[in-house]
């Protein structure tokens, strides 16, 4: 899979790290709030049980709209803001990988799978913390749960406190698991991102022209099903609602459909 075209690859000397920083939190920023609807339905859709709750995409994107407005498609989702620090982390790291690796290799395939699957690690450290309490934001519904744990309602009885539920989840994972739980789904996130990233990079290159859809569709085609086991463990805390009858069928392949809908946007920023 090397590239034999002459393809100028802009290295970290290359950056001007300023302009690198901010432009990438900004563009960043603008990606997550296009594509945070999907990434909440997809995670609904990796943890329900078969299709007891939604039928696809488009089913569970207006059941969510009629339930709870806009805003219920953006569940967890200042929590989940947080992970741009991994983010940051990612590429930093991918790119002084590249930069080390260069020293002992000028394969550009070899640089690419490295520092994809090192700056995964990196990012991952930080991320699933983060990604733990945001999942169990977004499995909120009014009236009944689809994770492990549910959110107070206010006194009044006028559904979900706005700015305690954050803290609310924190206090059950810790009451329930204590700080262990927040690494909940750990190295299955390792199993799912360390493959996807270093898949990612390679292809990227190897695509040229169009690489940044094609990269994300053949890395999340390929690392999906370690994504569903993934969600579920983080969210439910065990593989139970995988059972024969959603799998292969439809078990490993939930939220497919949602992938689909966001491949452009993602393709200029791979998961961290």
């Amino acid at each position: 899979m090397e590239d034999k075209r002459n393809i100028q690859i802009i290295e970290w000397e290359h950056l001007d790290k300023k302009k690198f920083y901010v432009f990438g939190v900004a563009m960043t920023m603008m990606i997550r709030v296009s594509v945070y609807p999907f990434t909440l339905i997809r995670t609904r859709l990796q943890v329900q049980k078969g299709k007891s709750l939604y039928h696809g995409t488009f089913d569970a994107f207006i059941k969510i709209l009629r339930a709870d407005g806009v805003t219920g498609l953006y569940r967890g989702f200042l929590v989940n803001t947080f992970t741009l620090i991994s983010g940051q982390c990612y590429v930093t790291t991918y790119e002084l990988t590249r930069k080390f690796v260069a020293d002992y290799s000028q394969s550009n395939t070899v640089k690419s799978l490295v520092a994809g699957g090192s700056a995964s690690l990196v990012a991952q450290s930080i991320t699933v913390p983060i990604d733990v309490v945001s999942q169990h934001l977004m499995m909120q519904r009014k009236g009944e749960r689809m994770g492990r744990f549910q959110v107070r309602g206010s006194p009044e009885g006028r559904g979900i406190v706005a700015f305690g539920q954050t803290k609310d989840i924190i206090r059950q994972i810790l009451r329930a698991d204590g700080l262990r739980g927040f690494y909940r789904g750990y190295v299955a996130s390792l199993l799912t991102y360390i493959p996807n990233s270093a898949v990612w990079w390679p292809f990227y290159h190897f695509y040229a022209a169009v690489s940044g859809p094609l990269a994300a569709a053949t890395a999340s085609i390929l690392t999906n099903p370690m994504d569903v086991i993934r969600t579920r463990v983080q969210v439910c805390g065990y593989l139970k609602y995988i059972h024969s009858n959603e799998f292969p069928k439809s078990g490993f392949s939930a939220g497919l459909s949602s992938l689909q809908t966001v491949l452009e946007l993602k393709a200029r920023a791979p998961s961290s």
